[in-house]
C-alpha cells in the first residue's frame, strides 16, 4: 500500500507563517518563535520550503542557510499526523537538488540522537554520522548527531560517501 502524502512544495512565505509557527510548537520542545521565522523569511542567506496537503495547509517545512559552498538545514519539520509518507524526504530532496546545482560542498544538520526514523531517512539520502555534538538539544537534555552529505566539485554526490555510517538507522 502506497502511503505517501500528495504534496505540493513551494517557498515559505509570510502567509505560511502561522501554520509553521504552530508545526514548531509541535514538534519541538524548544520552538522557534513566529518572530524567528519571519526573520529567517528576510534573511538572504537562508531559504524556508513548505509542503502544502491537498487543502493548502502546512504538512511540513524544511530550512537551510547556505553559506559560501556549506549548506547547513536548520529544521525539518512534519505534523504529526502525516509523518513517515514521504514529506521529509520530498522537502530534503529539493535541498539536495539544489546543493548539486549550486555546486555546494555539503549539507549538513544535527538530529536528535534518540531520532532514529529521522536518522534513518537522513541515511538514505545519503547522509552519514560525521560526529556528535554534547547535551546539544535541552528538554530534555540530549546529544545532536551531526549527519552530513558531501558532494565532489562538480556538484555530485561523492561515491565514497553514500548511505551508511555507523549504523544508527533502524
Amino acid at each position: 500500500m502506497d502511503t505517501s502524502l500528495n504534496v505540493r512544495i513551494v517557498p515559505m512565505n509570510g502567509d505560511h507563517l502561522d501554520e509553521v509557527a504552530e508545526l514548531e510548537r509541535v514538534c519541538f520542545s524548544t520552538p522557534w518563535s513566529r518572530n524567528m521565522l519571519s526573520e529567517e523569511l528576510e534573511n538572504d542567506c537562508s531559504a524556508m520550503l513548505v509542503a502544502l496537503d491537498g487543502e493548502g495547509h502546512v504538512a511540513g517545512y524544511a530550512g537551510v542557510q547556505v553559506i559560501l559552498d556549506e549548506g547547513y538545514i536548520t529544521n525539518v519539520a512534519v505534523r504529526p499526523e502525516y509523518r513517515r509518507r514521504g514529506v521529509a524526504g520530498k522537502l530534503l530532496r529539493v535541498f539536495l537538488d539544489f546543493a548539486q546545482a549550486h555546486q555546494l560542498a555539503f549539507l549538513t544538520l544535527e538530529v536528535r540522537a534518540s531520532n532514529a526514523p529521522a536518522m534513518a531517512l537522513y541515511e538514505g539520502l545519503g547522509f552519514r554520522n560525521v560526529g556528535r555534538r554534547k547535551n546539544y538539544y535541552e528538554h530534555p537534555r540530549e546529544d545532536a548527531v551531526i549527519m552530513t552529505k558531501e558532494f565532489d566539485t562538480n556538484g555530485t554526490a561523492d561515491a565514497h560517501l553514500g548511505a551508511g555510517g555507523d549504523g544508527l538507522s533502524q
